[in-house]
Parts: C-alpha cells; structure tokens; sequence
C-alpha cells in the first residue's frame, strides 16, 4: 500500500501568476516536501538529567527559542520549552533518537503522518510570509524556526536557507502544519505568491 501525502490532489507543477517574461530564478517555488520522519521529543520537568549532554545524531538539541541544529539529514526545532520537532529523512531517526533519549526522561512520538510541509523558495518568500504571519521576518535567517500562525493557521516556520549576493537574496522555508490544514495553507501561500509568480515544482 502506498500513503498519500497530504496535498497530493491539490499540488500543481505549472508557472502560476505574474509570470511573464520572469525568469524562472526570479520567481518563487513552491512544493510539497514528502517522505520525511517528524518525531516530538518532550523532556519531563522532573527529570534530572542535562539537556547539554544529548547529542541525536551528532547533533546537539537547541536549548533556546527560535535555534535549530541541522546537517544534510536531520534538523532539530525548538519547539517551545522543553519540546523539540526532530525532522530528519533517516529511516532509523526514531532508533537513534530513543539510544539517547529513554522513556524515563523524555516522551518520544512519531507525528509525521499527523504533518503536511509546504516549501517556499524565492527572493520574495518572506514578503508571502509577511502577508499572513505576525512575525519578524527580517530577523529571520538560516536555522532559525518560530511557531506562528498564517491567516488564522498554525504553523512552525523553518528557515532551512538563506542565499545572498549582491544581486538576489533566496530565502527557503519549510511550513509544517496539521494534516488537516494543509490544503487550507496551500491556498493561502500559493494565492499570497501569485502578485509575484510562482512554479509549482
């Protein structure tokens, strides 16, 4: 049996809005990001052992707001106090998580099926951003993350790249929501982005 990703019926790869006459580098991209294991790691307040002490993977768990660790595998959200987002395309990301992070200090859970992620790339993705966030996008930079809501949505923001030159600044964005919304924030990005245009991909 094969899943279904979550925008699967609704994902379109085409040029989309103001298009014309861009080049394909200029406009914005949009995809759904697939096949990626999201695992929600609490610690409990009672425990005593430290947090500076746990790696994953080599990676160290961020211990403040708005960090992320990452390498070409795995990133690890900030995703409130005590609460981390591990999103990694490892098949044995849970194994590895549980070899460091046991059932006495800490609640392990797979929530990727529970998750649609929407990726938007382009020089004007934090203006799409900025159209239905309260956030600070111009703070915002690589491996930084923020919860927030877009156009009523709860979403966790991933900033997985920020590419600058002195002509053209590419930002890249990873938007992690429920299941449940995901059409609804597909909708919404996808219509925020068509002033600009925008390649489904």
């Amino acid at each position: 049996m094969t899943a279904i990703s979550p925008l699967q019926s609704i994902h379109k790869k085409s040029l989309f809005g103001d298009h014309h006459k861009k080049n394909e580098d200029d406009l914005l991209h949009i995809k759904e990001i697939k096949n990626l294991y999201i695992i929600q790691i609490v610690f409990y307040k009672n425990s005593q052992i430290k947090l500076d002490n746990i790696k994953i993977q080599n990676l160290e768990i961020p211990l403040h707001n708005l960090q992320v660790s990452s390498n070409a595998n795995t990133r690890i959200l900030w995703n409130g106090p005590n609460t981390w987002l591990v999103v990694s395309k490892k098949e044995d990301i849970m194994q590895s998580i549980k070899e460091t992070c046991d059932d006495e200090n800490f609640a392990v859970t797979d929530i990727s099926h529970s998750r649609a992620i929407i990726q938007i790339k382009g020089p004007q993705a934090k203006e799409v951003l900025k159209k239905g966030s309260p956030l600070n996008f111009n703070d915002f930079n690589k491996n930084t993350c923020a919860g927030s809501v877009f156009h009523g949505i709860n979403i966790v923001i991933d900033c997985i790249d920020d590419q600058s030159n002195t002509l053209l600044s590419t930002d890249s964005f990873n938007l992690l929501t429920l299941r449940s919304f995901g059409e609804s924030l597909y909708h919404h990005i996808t219509d925020a982005s068509l002033e600009f245009g925008y390649l489904g991909t």
